[in-house]
């Protein structure tokens, strides 16, 4: 039976390569995708050929491009590499588009992800000419279901000018009746409060709204979302991932928290799937969580039992995640709940669900800001994503981290970070495999002293020094810094590609 249930729909099926035709120089578009999943499979190739051609014939053809959050190689990434995207934004973590933006070809607008709908709607970055969404079907009614992210599509969908829709046949149709689109965010004065208490509650309706008059295109496809494995659990990843379950766990032990926590969240990566590992062997029990992506964890704390409501926007999972997932999305769809990033990551509903944050970082300094976007201060890696959304609202914020990168060449714990993605007034934990900094209530130079504890003992005499020559510089000032010494670490850094001091 086909996907497209609508007749006015199965009338504006067509090719990829027709759909990319109908783009022009300049267009700004509005791609669905989010994690590696639900984006474009067919358009982008599509125009990233015609880009080419254009080029070849002595024409130019660039678009901007707005996502939810990352896509894919054969999305983000066959785009980059035709030097045809004018404009980014707001989080991508292909090599070939941190090339482009890196290299001055692509303008980059790293954006928190929950202020980019509503930047969107408000016009600010210009008219948005087209929407290009991946659904898993369209309705008889011309209703469409979501695919396996959402990400702004709502929005896109709402403010792009043409819309053209791909309707992919692997993801499951199962996945119909996970999602929750609330239609209730509006610009103020007209917008009110989000009406959700509770992680799983659903408080808007299962399929995405679309205008059919604007719908120019239909493409049929069947491509795989972007399924990266896991590196598989390593000694220290499984170190910081237990010290941050004790932290928990102490916190309980406190009266600071029940004694099924408070709903989760969890950025991505080998880090933070290890820590949902830690949660799945403890004792802990009836856990939730309110979040951006489901990884493989969190499917695997469902199938436990441990985990009863897993909110978010997106999955973000390995190949053989993703083939238990829609195998089973039936069974999954009554454990989570998949909704707009306008919902998933506004700072209201993870202030009042009091969100247990936990991400990951580039650096930290000595007083707990944090790095997370940024090499040496200049060079763009993926974006801040939705970790201030969640760090600056969260009840409890945390970082995990290795002490150190590549080898132990580089301290991830410096005198001074090299760029503020999150200040030390929003950041209260940080773990590493040397153990917890609880930051909470300290003056800076107390800051200091934790921070150092959960340095490298390699790097912890430098750190140490810093302290005491910044403590007479600074003349015992309230946040003690020597300028030249911190600076001169990410000198050292560009200078020698390493931190190691000499023997």
């Amino acid at each position: 039976m086909s996907r497209i249930r609508s007749q006015v729909f199965q009338n504006k099926v067509m090719t990829a390569d027709e759909a990319a035709a109908l783009i022009n120089d300049g267009d700004q578009i509005g791609l669905s995708g989010f994690t590696g999943s639900g984006y474009p499979k067919a358009l982008p190739g599509a125009l990233a050929q015609r880009i080419e051609a254009e080029k070849a014939a002595g024409r130019q053809l660039r678009v901007g491009l707005f996502t939810g959050a990352s896509t894919a190689p054969e999305c983000d990434g066959v785009l980059a590499a035709t030097d045809g995207v004018s404009f980014r934004m707001p989080y991508q973590s292909d090599p070939k588009m941190r090339q482009a933006i890196n290299g001055g070809v692509t303008d980059y607008c790293d954006i928190h992800l929950s202020h980019s709908g509503p930047v969107v709607r408000q016009g600010f970055l210009g008219r948005l000419d087209f929407a290009i969404i991946e659904v898993t079907a369209i309705t008889a009614s011309g209703e469409l279901i979501p695919s396996s992210s959402v990400g702004n599509n709502n929005v896109y969908l709402d403010t792009a000018d043409k819309v053209i829709l791909e309707v992919n046949s692997w993801q499951s149709e199962a996945l119909e009746g996970m999602h929750d689109l609330y239609y209730g965010t509006l610009l103020p004065p007209a917008n009110g409060p989000i009406p959700l208490i509770e992680p799983g509650q659903h408080i808007g309706q299962p399929t995405l709204r679309v205008d059919p008059a604007k719908v120019v295109a239909v493409v049929e496809t069947d491509g795989t979302d972007r399924n990266t494995p896991f590196k598989e659990l390593d000694a220290e990843s499984q170190t910081i991932a237990g010290f941050y379950v004790d932290f928990l766990l102490n916190e309980v032990k406190q009266g600071r928290l029940p004694k099924n926590l408070l709903p989760l969240q969890s950025g991505v990566g080998n880090i933070a799937n290890a820590v949902l590992s830690g949660l799945l062997h403890s004792d802990l029990t009836h856990l939730t969580s309110y979040t951006e992506v489901i990884q493989d964890g969190m499917l695997d704390l469902i199938d436990s039992g441990k985990l009863d409501i897993a909110s978010a926007t997106a999955f973000s999972l390995s190949p053989d995640a993703a083939v238990k997932m829609n195998d089973n999305a039936e069974h999954y769809k009554r454990h989570i709940v998949l909704r707009p990033q306008e919902i998933s990551n506004n700072p209201e509903v993870i202030r009042r669900l009091g969100v247990l944050s936990c991400n990951g970082m580039i650096e930290a300094d000595l007083y707990g800001n944090i790095n997370s976007t940024h090499i040496m201060g200049s060079r763009m890696q993926n974006g801040i994503g939705g970790s201030g959304d969640f760090t600056r609202n969260a009840y409890i914020s945390a970082f995990v981290s290795p002490s150190t990168a590549k080898g132990g060449a580089i301290s991830c714990i410096v005198p001074m970070v090299s760029h503020h993605d999150h200040t030390e007034h929003d950041v209260m934990v940080v773990v590493t495999e040397q153990g917890v900094a609880d930051l909470r209530g300290l003056a800076p130079r107390k800051r200091a002293q934790a921070m150092i504890k959960v340095a490298h003992p390699t790097y912890r005499p430098l750190l140490e020094d810093y302290v005491a020559q910044a403590a007479k510089t600074a003349n015992s000032a309230h946040t003690p810094h020597d300028l030249r010494q911190a600076l001169s670490w990410h000198v050292r850094m560009l200078e020698t590609g390493s931190m190691v001091p000499s023997a």
